[in-house]
């Protein structure tokens, strides 16, 4: 017995180190620091507390729906319609407040909308058995267009009696100075990171995209679980709309155009699998944190801003090559 706890320890102690080195969360954590670092010493105006604060802020946006896309991903899913959610979410919560309602009521018809529009992708794909890329892609652009309905598209900045608490809501720094988006993130992080690894919804979430059929045999709900997903993912995206709003000051109907490719971009590079069965919370959060700092290396570097999609499309396609070598060295 106490060999054979011996061997266990040793081969625990041994495998953990190579199970940190071959994790794609842990090398593009490397390279967030790596970049930053560079910057750092590269540009006079990276390491400000401007410029961090900044970076914190941005990065929330697209780090809270990646969080939400992350499931959606581990269940073999996707979900294209997050960034016009967010812009329908964020223009009902404008709209209704601009109509003399309390934020309390804005609040909770976004967030209601965001459920409507993840329970109907859910359904569709989860029950009719749509293919999730075709039913997200045409929510994106019926999502925009109701947006535009709603507001006949014009910008909306004025919200009624409770304008300054919106305001505060999504601009403010309630807690030793850190921009409130930062802490809805490390909290939405947290309890997403909590659901993933310690609950039997997370462990279903796993099993679905590991193997959906074997999942269905021994008894996982998985058309429950996939309706749930996708309502969490719209439900992240309407989130960042409202902390969106109340950080901009102001809703246009363009708000959120191509986020859906950043937010996948995120999870990806943060270590999920597009084929299902792989994805953390903490990778969400480290691909988005690579993201923004790409985007705002850019303009202190002095290199044109069109080359950010070049940059972001390059590390995505670099991540799943990363997981296509692991996978063919684990299968050998």
């Amino acid at each position: 017995m106490a060999t054979t706890l011996e061997r266990t320890i040793e081969h625990r102690q041994q495998t953990w180190p190579a199970a940190l080195l071959a994790s794609q969360t842990f090398w593009v954590l490397i390279a967030v620091i790596f970049a930053c670092i560079f910057l750092s010493f590269a540009t006079d105006s990276f390491a400000t507390a401007k410029n961090l604060y900044n970076i914190t802020r941005n990065v929330t946006f697209v780090a809270i729906i990646a969080l939400g896309m992350t499931l959606v991903i581990i269940t073999g899913g996707i979900d294209l319609s997050v960034g016009s959610v967010l812009c329908l979410c964020s223009m009902v919560l404008a709209v209704v407040m601009h109509a003399g309602y309390s934020i309390e009521v804005g609040i909770a018809a976004s967030i209601g909308t965001a459920l409507l529009i993840g329970a109907f992708n859910g359904v569709m794909i989860a029950y009719l058995g749509f293919p999730p890329f075709v039913i997200t892609l045409g929510m994106l652009s019926i999502a925009r267009s109701l947006a535009m309905v709603a507001s006949n598209n014009t910008v909306v900045f004025q919200f009624g009696p409770d304008h300054d608490k919106l305001l505060a809501l999504g601009g403010g720094a309630w807690f030793f100075g850190i921009a409130n988006p930062v802490l809805y993130m490390i909290a939405l992080a947290l309890l997403t990171g909590f659901v993933l690894r310690w609950t039997k919804f997370g462990r279903y979430v796993f099993a679905i995209g590991g193997n959906e059929q074997a999942a269905t045999l021994t008894g996982v709900p998985v058309r429950r679980i996939k309706v749930a997903v996708y309502m969490i993912s719209a439900l992240a995206a309407g989130i960042a709309g409202i902390i969106q709003t109340g950080w901009l000051g102001a809703v246009t109907t363009n708000i959120g155009a191509g986020m859906e490719l950043q937010v996948i971009a995120a999870a990806v590079i943060g270590g999920a699998n597009l084929a299902g069965g792989v994805g953390t919370a903490s990778g969400a959060l480290i691909g988005a944190a690579l993201i923004e700092v790409i985007r705002n290396s850019l303009g202190l570097l002095g290199i044109n801003a069109f080359w950010q999609g070049t940059f972001i499309g390059g590390a995505t396609v670099l991540a799943v090559l990363f997981d296509r070598i692991r996978n063919f060295r684990q299968s050998e």
